[in-house]
């Protein structure tokens, strides 16, 4: 089955994403625009790895749910993407690229260890390009805010998602990076829970899966009652 783009922000959904008659909806539980990018494959560590990120057209549904660009900017790309089609796939394979980069980045972080210097390299590289688009505009009263100039570049989707990962990087949530601790997803999020202990990006799937596991596990390695040998009747 197909998927439509989503051309209006959508309420958060669990279960990994679902498909819906409007398109299909992602789930946004990272807790940072950018782990919901990165969490646009399922089943990662896994032969049956999913790619949620199959066309332009559904870099541009998962940029309009997140927020990361407006309906009408998806509209126009969409437009943009119709009429260049190699360049809306290199900008595709591009955001993939990327994510698989911020990916081995905050998957070390969540581990505690040293980040790697060429993907803080390659990272830096793209941030330079994203950057160039970033402008100050007059804000609320005597303030000023950060936006981005243009809609048409292809790789627009992407320029939120670098500055996310750029702020999570140099924030002290690199203490809360958690990876899930499910077999077949490592997805990443924030832990704000209170006692910093949450281990799944979503307990109702994730979670649920693990307690039906260890149950399982737990009864295969139960003893087995001991079958008592027939005694055949006494002869007369």
């Amino acid at each position: 089955m197909s998927r439509r783009s989503v051309q209006s922000p959508t309420p958060r959904v669990k279960g990994g994403g679902i498909l819906s008659p409007t398109g299909f909806l992602f789930e946004l539980t990272g807790g940072a625009l950018c782990l919901d990018f990165v969490n646009t494959v399922d089943n990662r560590p896994t032969p049956e790895r999913t790619e949620l990120l199959r066309r332009y057209d559904d870099l541009l549904s998962w940029a309009v749910q997140s927020g990361a660009i407006s309906a009408r900017q998806a509209a126009v790309l969409k437009r943009e993407s119709g009429r260049w089609p190699r360049e809306a796939q290199a900008a595709l394979d591009r955001a993939r690229s990327v994510r698989e980069t911020l990916f081995a980045l905050f998957s070390t972080a969540a581990a505690g260890r040293r980040l790697p210097a060429a993907d803080l390299q390659a990272l830096d590289a793209e941030m330079g390009a994203a950057w160039a688009h970033l402008r100050l505009a007059p804000g609320t009263g005597a303030s000023a805010q950060w936006t981005w100039a243009g809609d048409v570049g292809l790789d627009r989707p992407l320029w939120p998602v670098l500055r996310s990962a750029a702020e999570l990087l140099t924030s002290d949530d690199t203490g809360r990076l958690r990876e899930c601790a499910a077999e077949k997803c490592a997805w990443l999020f924030i832990d704000r829970s209170k006692n910093q202990s949450r281990r799944w990006c979503d307990m109702s799937v994730c979670g649920n899966r693990d307690k039906v596991r260890r149950h399982r596990q737990r009864r295969a390695r139960r003893p087995r009652p001991a079958i008592k040998p027939a005694v055949a009747p006494a002869r007369s």
